[in-house]
């Protein structure tokens, strides 16, 4: 016997979005959010897919930052809700990417 209303809801895109803000990228100082590092958050029946990319091929936290975007979302999604977090390096990152609070953070 299923209590669908017992059930958390899905989040939508921008909840995911802001879940997503917690994971900091170590190197730079600031959330992968505002970094411009996530290209893609689909939400297709119960699975959470997130493509992100990292700031260079090089980044020595990328397999840190990707783990951390995993749990995150796991805490925050419904139980049974399964995540994709996919890393991409197309099309490559630039500063152009980086919110305007991040540009100003750094002085851009």
């Amino acid at each position: 016997m299923t209590h669908s209303a017992a059930a958390s809801p899905m989040p939508d895109v921008d909840a995911i979005r802001d879940v997503l803000r917690a994971v900091i990228d170590p190197e730079a100082g600031m959330n992968i959010v505002d970094l411009g590092l996530v290209y893609v958050i689909e939400i297709v029946d119960d699975v959470v897919r997130v493509v992100v990319t990292m700031t260079s091929p090089a980044c020595p936290m990328g397999e840190m930052i990707l783990d951390d975007v995993d749990a995150r979302l796991r805490a925050a999604l419904p139980a049974g809700t399964r995540t994709e977090v996919e890393l991409t390096w197309a099309p490559p990152w630039d500063p152009s990417m980086m919110s305007e609070a991040a540009r100003r953070h750094f002085g851009w």
